[in-house]
C-alpha cells in the first residue's frame, strides 16, 4: 500500500513556478526548488521526475492562472477597448511596480530561454500565445459588432498586433520606464 502524499502538488507547482519565473529555468537550481517548495529533492523528483518536467507543469499552471486572468478581462463586460487597455496597463503596472523583480512573462521568458531548443516548451508557449491571440480576436470581433471599431478592420491582424505589443511590453519592462511603456499602450489602442 502506497503512502499518501503529505503535500499539495498544486502548491509545489506554484512555488516552483515563482522560482522559475524569477530566476529562469537554467538559473533555478535543485536547491532553489527545495528551498521554495519546502520538499526534499527526493520528494520533488519522485513526484515530478525531473526539473524539466516540473518546469513544464509550471508553464501549464501559468496558463491556467495568469493567462486565464487576462482572458477573463477580455471576456468581461464593458467597452472592448477599455478591457484591452486594462490588460495592457496591467502589464505596465506589473513591470513598473516598486519591486526589484521585473520578471516579465513566464511564457515569454520560456520562449526566449528554451523554445528554440525544446520542442515541448515551444509547443506549450505557442499554446499560451495562441490562446491570448484568440481571446483578443474574439474581443475585437465583438468590438466590430458593437461598432467600437470599423467593420473593415481585420480582427485577427489587430489581435496579433496587440499580442506583439503586450509581449513586447513584458520584454521592455525589464528596463523601460512607465512613461515609455504607457506610450506604447496608447499607440496600440490608437491603432484600433
Amino acid at each position: 500500500m502506497s503512502r499518501p502524499r503529505g503535500f499539495d502538488p498544486e502548491r509545489v507547482v506554484d512555488a516552483a513556478m515563482d522560482a522559475f519565473w524569477s530566476k529562469g529555468y537554467a538559473a533555478t537550481s535543485a536547491q532553489d526548488l527545495v528551498d521554495c517548495t519546502g520538499l526534499g529533492r527526493g520528494s520533488i523528483y519522485n513526484t515530478f521526475s525531473s526539473k524539466r518536467h516540473l518546469f513544464l507543469e509550471a508553464l501549464r499552471r501559468y496558463e491556467g492562472v495568469w493567462t486565464a486572468r487576462q482572458v477573463a478581462v477580455l471576456e468581461g463586460d464593458g467597452p472592448v477597448q477599455d478591457r484591452i487597455r486594462l490588460v495592457l496597463m496591467t502589464v505596465v503596472d506589473e513591470e513598473t511596480a516598486e519591486t526589484p523583480a521585473r520578471r516579465g512573462c513566464l511564457a515569454v521568458n520560456a520562449a526566449i530561454e528554451l523554445a528554440g531548443r525544446d520542442p515541448e516548451v515551444a509547443q506549450l508557449v505557442r499554446h499560451i500565445f495562441v490562446r491570448m491571440e484568440d481571446a483578443l480576436c474574439e474581443a475585437l470581433q465583438r468590438a466590430k459588432r458593437d461598432g467600437e471599431i470599423g467593420l473593415d478592420r481585420d480582427a485577427r491582424s489587430l489581435a496579433r498586433h496587440l499580442l506583439s505589443s503586450m509581449y513586447g511590453l513584458r520584454v521592455l519592462g525589464k528596463t523601460a520606464d512607465r512613461y515609455a511603456m504607457t506610450s506604447i499602450v496608447d499607440s496600440a489602442i490608437g491603432c484600433l
